[in-house]
């Protein structure tokens, strides 16, 4: 076995943006269509310990957790809207976030991408 795959992976990982990147306010796009814009506030904090704290559409996030894995830098987290649950997986992408999120009870996927706020 040789260690130039090992050697590969590790570059990998530790090309993947440092979570401070991430950490910090964002304002998040939410136009179905650009004759009529819809921006939401989204905060972030990323942990040494793999948390996912802050908020995301006026609600809390739940259950955060965030990943640096094969040079990139992810988070999945859950609101709540008080009805039901929102699922929510974004990724740094340069300098914007890009994400989608699923609300089963609503019966919706929504793409959406954020900027620094």
């Amino acid at each position: 076995m040789t260690i130039a795959p090992l050697l590969f992976a590790l570059t990998l990982q530790s090309s993947a943006p440092l979570p401070d990147s991430m950490t910090g306010a964002w304002v998040v796009d939410l136009s179905a269509t650009p004759d009529q814009p819809y921006f939401k506030p989204m905060h972030l904090v990323l942990t040494p310990d793999g948390v996912v704290t802050g908020d995301f559409y006026d609600s809390e996030i739940e259950a955060g957790r965030w990943k640096a894995q094969n040079g990139r830098l992810c988070v999945s987290f859950r609101t709540t809207d008080g009805v039901g649950p929102y699922h929510t997986a974004a990724c740094l992408n340069g300098d914007r976030v890009e994400g989608q999120t699923w609300a089963e009870h609503r019966n919706f996927v929504f793409v959406w991408n954020a900027r620094r706020g």
